[in-house]
């Protein structure tokens, strides 16, 4: 019997996959060091053993919503609701239901390389076709490269990753605003993925507005640790949620994930209390780091970029696992040859990776 044909160009796809390999210090996948605090587990136990099980959860998540638009409503300049807010499982899907709902057949997505890869990878799997510009030697954006992208292609949609993963650098505020003005002048909607937003200076979170084609995605996977969770979120214009909401699939969040997420932010002032110590931890390894012969770049997130300067990376990322430390292998990505990027975990953690590399260099 003959199978059926996947489409073409998912068929030339790879998948998105970080290696998954059982050693003592996982530093591969910027996941938070820490567990929630206890008191949410022990909360979030007795409100699953009251929730009924048999209907079907809060289409809308409008409860889960409104807590995000009080969260984010200071960084948003104040009067955010849940109108504004989109919430899905994982910022994942929010990116992807901003593909079903402005990409597809004949429009255009944009990235700059190097840069989050589902971005790019998720824009096709929806059917939409990608052009990727060149960000500067630094891996800061190139305002030049940026213009000509998006005045000659005039995308649908434009990604930027602040923090940048996994080069760790944050667009500079009057960089973004300067984006955002290109991609309305081509009708366009500007994507600000800061997944890692709360380790940064700043947030492009002040800048949308309800007359402006700009969204801003999070997660709770990073700062709230709860990357088992797969909830994110958008905050954008009111128009752009009703788009999204129309591609959702029904009932897409189901009613443990939204209150988890709802029990998650009660817990704000202990997890801007772990940032900052993360924080701190990467200024200690970058400190390390730099009286050791591998180049780095400047983070604003929860990792760090590096390249050995006198051994090869795959060397590197083998001779780490042989000492029990994983860490992400770039190696492969647009213009990252050679590139390690590791997670800050815990003070043993990050010692032990600071051990296992200067061990690893010779």
């Amino acid at each position: 019997m003959a199978r059926p044909q996947v489409r073409e160009d998912v068929a030339l796809m790879a998948g998105y996959h970080s290696p998954q390999l059982d050693v003592a210090v996982r530093l591969n996948t910027n996941e938070a060091p820490e567990a929630p605090p206890a008191g949410f587990t022990a909360e979030l136990a007795t409100a699953l053993g009251d929730l009924d099980w048999n209907r079907y959860p809060d289409r809308a998540a409008l409860d889960l919503r409104a807590d995000i638009a009080r969260l984010e409503s200071a960084a948003a300049g104040g009067n955010l609701d849940a109108a504004r807010v989109f919430a899905a499982n994982g910022s994942n899907e929010v990116l992807q239901s901003i593909c079903l709902a402005y990409g597809g057949a004949g429009r255009t997505a944009v990235t700059f390389e190097p840069t989050y890869a589902l971005h790019s990878h998720i824009a096709r799997v929806c059917g939409t076709d990608v052009v990727s510009g060149e960000r500067s030697n630094d891996f800061t954006l190139d305002m030049a490269e940026v213009e000509r992208v998006v005045t000659t292609e005039s995308p649908s949609i434009t990604f930027l990753c602040s923090p940048n993963n996994p080069t760790g650098g944050v667009d500079a505020p009057e960089e973004i605003a300067a984006v955002l003005e290109m991609v309305e002048s081509v009708d366009g909607l500007l994507v600000v993925d800061e997944a890692y937003g709360q380790f940064a200076p700043h947030s492009a979170l002040s800048m949308v507005a309800e007359g402006r084609s700009l969204a801003v995605t999070r997660t709770f996977s990073k700062t709230w640790s709860a990357a088992a969770l797969r909830l994110g979120y958008l905050v954008g214009p009111t128009w752009l949620i009703e788009e999204l909401e129309k591609v959702v699939l029904p009932y897409h969040l189901d009613a443990a994930k939204q209150v988890a997420g709802r029990l998650a932010l009660q817990f704000g002032d202990e997890m801007a209390a772990r940032v900052a110590h993360l924080v701190e931890e990467r200024g200690r390894v970058a400190e390390a780091l730099d009286a050791m012969a591998v180049t780095q770049w400047p983070s604003g997130a929860n990792y760090i970029l590096i390249r050995p300067d006198e051994v090869a990376g795959e060397d590197v990322w083998q001779r780490l696992v042989d000492r029990g430390v994983l860490v992400r292998n770039c190696s492969s990505w647009p213009r990252l040859a050679d590139c390690l990027r590791v997670t800050i975990g815990t003070p043993v953690e990050n010692d032990a990776f600071l051990e296992a590399l200067s061990s690893s260099l010779g």
